[in-house]
């Protein structure tokens, strides 16, 4: 889990870009100024700290080793250098215990290991590093091809670029069928109706026809998606070939919403029925899911993850929680082993694609998603 993002100036990032990444990441955020190359540090809630034209390296925590508290909050002095300092996004196995980080167990040894070789030390793991030096302004990222660029900005994850809106009508609504395997890791904002009349068409599957003023108001369910789940959503549609995507209005709890949406090139027959909404009928495609009827399997070693996040620090006081733009069910489970987003089973179980393990919801990790 973790972000960090790095700015240059002049720049701004987008207010619910930095929205969801304190959503996503609650247990502290750390600055580095790049104007004056100062730290300061908040919790993750003081967000808008950061909706400014200010160069800054950043870090939103989301705690899995260590505390959760200011001792915990990135950057990290690197041993006695006291002019260098880390960030860290990603989890190094084996570092790290109930008190300290496994961010904060490499920053102290880091800075045991002459300069010139730290980039092959911290290249040696699966994690996205920043090192800055105070003294001599500067910084360097590592491990970059794995990093985010979007708009002259660079992120370490992408899942805070949630920045397109999607209503689907049919298998991609939630907990259907193709729910699973495109929509489970991006954010439900709710359901809602297009505030035009359209004509949905169920010939076995469903497909909604770009005739505004005829049909219904179609149900809608409205994600929150990065580029690349809108690219991948593209491939799934067949889009501009088979279906063409294109910007409607959609009604989401009393907000109006511009979201993409996905309409069938073919054209609406006279006598046609015309539906307002698509149910898969009795989820009969489970039984052909490779999720049901499984049971866990493998345990998962819990040595690592087995200290519940904490109360942030108290130095912050009277400080509000990060509130949801649409107050909606938000919380995804996660895999305790590798973080990936779990699929669920539609009765009692979790699945991760990545370890290919079963997980019971007790011994998943709540991720809060805006």
């Amino acid at each position: 889990m973790c972000v960090i993002i790095v700015k240059k100036q002049g720049l701004k990032v987008p207010t619910d870009v930095l929205k969801s990444s304190a959503k996503i990441n609650p247990h502290g955020l750390g600055i580095v100024w790049l104007d004056d190359y100062k730290v300061s540090y908040h919790k993750s809630a003081e967000y808008n700290v950061l909706n400014t034209d200010r160069p800054f390296i950043a870090h939103f925590r989301y705690a899995t080793v260590g505390a959760v508290n200011k001792s915990n909050t990135h950057p990290f002095v690197c041993g006695s250098n006291t002019n260098e300092l880390l960030m860290m996004n990603g989890t190094i196995k084996g570092l790290g215990n109930h008190k300290d980080s496994d961010s904060k167990v490499l920053a102290q040894s880091l800075g045991e290991v002459p300069r010139h070789l730290w980039k092959k030390e911290l290249e040696r793991y699966d994690c996205r590093f920043v090192t800055l030096n105070t003294r001599n302004k500067s910084y360097q990222m590592y491990n970059r091809e794995d990093w985010h660029f979007k708009d002259g900005i660079w992120y370490s994850k992408d899942n805070v670029l949630e920045t397109n809106y999607v209503a689907v009508y049919g298998t991609l609504k939630k907990y259907y069928s193709n729910y699973w395997n495109y929509l489970t890791g991006s954010t439900l904002v709710g359901s809602g109706q297009t505030q035009d009349k359209y004509p949905l068409i169920i010939k076995g599957l469903p497909y909604l026809i770009n005739k505004r003023g005829i049909g219904h108001n179609v149900d809608v369910d409205v994600f929150r998606v990065t580029d690349r789940v809108l690219k991948d959503l593209d491939a799934l549609e067949g889009h501009p070939k088979w279906y063409r995507r294109e910007q409607i209005y959609i009604d989401v709890k009393g907000r109006k919403v511009l979201c993409w949406i996905y309409f069938n090139l073919r054209e609406t027959d006279i006598g046609q029925v015309h539906h307002k909404t698509y149910i898969q009928a009795s989820k009969s495609w489970f039984k052909t899911s490779p999720y049901k009827w499984q049971v866990p399997t493998t345990k998962i070693n819990q040595t690592l993850f087995d200290i519940k996040p904490q109360p942030y620090f108290d130095d912050f006081k009277d400080v509000p929680e990060v509130e949801d733009e649409f107050d909606v069910e938000n919380e995804t489970p996660m895999c305790i082993a590798c973080y990936n987003d779990l699929k669920f089973d539609g009765f009692s179980h979790y699945y991760c694609d990545q370890c290919n393990t079963w997980h019971t919801e007790s011994d998943t990790l709540k991720s809060y998603r805006y």
